[in-house]
């Protein structure tokens, strides 16, 4: 499995709570998500900001500008630097002349922003693959078991991608729009291809649904439900959304027939 990043990034913090039941009070320590503001900035203009757990932060930086309409495939980029003061510069062989006009998501505190023109028109065609459905099961185990932070928080969501067999790729954030980002953004990265199917553990509302089939992936899948503009972008696009997804079951909304039995 691909994995980019440092093992000394501080992701936790830890703070002392107390406890309160109707049998008394109790000190307990526990761990938190790190969440830091990061500017993401396109050719030296800052495009917008995000409060992002501070890991993946390339793939972040390409993933967001894919959702904002800046970057639109694999190739375009030429350098990612993160800086240390809070800001992710992406060079690329783009023209960014106005501003993209952007609709403001489902995401919480407004973090869930795509262009508007990427809800216009037809889809491309998927990069076509199948997933059976003992990968399915390796494949949420694997995700799930591939971080200690989710058990650790209970503040992060994960996003997987499963690709020829195995998992790929895999990140976490404290907002499920920016893991699934993060895998898009490593997809333009070059560090996995879009003939793939993706997991996440947040819901499948249209912005999630919509970057996704964008990009190409055909199989897109959730630990929890979609939403009815999700379902009908998947619909548009043809791409196999599946939700409740669990190593033993899951609900095949749209195009089953990615799902080998």
């Amino acid at each position: 499995m691909n994995t980019p990043h440092p093992v000394s990034t501080r992701l936790t913090m830890s703070h002392t709570t107390t406890v309160i039941t109707p049998d008394g009070s109790r000190q307990q320590l526990e761990q938190l998500a790190i969440e830091t503001p990061y500017a993401i900035a396109l050719n030296d203009e800052t495009i917008g900001s995000s409060m992002v757990l501070p890991i993946g932060l390339e793939e972040f930086g390409a993933g967001f500008l894919f959702g904002q309409g800046y970057i639109k495939e694999p190739g375009e980029i030429r350098e990612i630097h993160v800086c240390p003061e809070g800001r992710i510069a992406v060079y690329a062989d783009v023209e960014h002349s106005e501003p993209k006009e952007v609709i403001i998501t489902s995401g919480c505190g407004g973090t869930g922003k795509i262009s508007k023109e990427m809800l216009e028109g037809a889809f491309e065609p998927l990069q076509e693959c199948t997933i059976t459905f003992p990968e399915i099961s390796d494949f949420i185990r694997q995700a799930l078991q591939s971080s200690p932070l989710g058990p650790q928080t209970h503040c992060v969501h994960g996003c997987g991608l499963w690709q020829d067999g195995r998992l790929q790729l895999f990140y976490e954030d404290v907002g499920r729009h920016n893991a699934v980002d993060k895998v898009l953004g490593a997809i333009l990265l070059g560090r996995a291809s879009a003939r793939s199917a993706i997991y996440t553990t947040g819901r499948l509302t249209s912005d999630m649904v919509l970057k996704c089939a964008r990009i190409g992936i055909p199989i897109i899948m959730s630990r929890t439900a979609p939403s009815s503009l999700g379902l009908a972008i998947a619909r548009r696009a043809g791409a196999t959304l599946a939700a409740y997804a669990r190593p033993d079951r899951l609900n095949v909304f749209n195009a089953p027939h990615r799902i080998v039995i």
